[in-house]
């Protein structure tokens, strides 16, 4: 599912009209993006929590060359998924 997609549904589900729901899939992305930057992480209960991760410095290797190059420190976005959307996802 895109953006899009998402927006749509939310139109056909609901008395918003696109522009609003936009509107309101961009707020809540820019909330998130902002709350995992600041470190504070975001946790929807049943579906999962997002937060910011640090990675090592470590020792890659280039799968095309065989080169090995340094791979500097870093901060990742990362999503945990909740109990129930596990089970969720399981039930196939």
């Amino acid at each position: 599912m895109k953006k899009t997609d998402l927006i749509q549904r939310l139109t056909d589900n609901s008395n918003l009209a696109k522009s609003e729901a936009k509107l309101a899939v961009d707020l809540i992305l820019e909330r998130i993006t902002q709350s995992i930057v600041s470190g504070e992480g975001v946790e929807i209960r049943g579906f999962g929590g997002f937060i910011k991760k640090h990675r090592k410095a470590r020792q890659g290797i280039n799968p095309k060359t065989s080169e090995r190059t340094q791979v500097g420190e870093k901060y990742v976005p990362f999503f945990k998924p909740g109990k129930s959307l596990k089970e969720m996802v399981n039930k196939g």
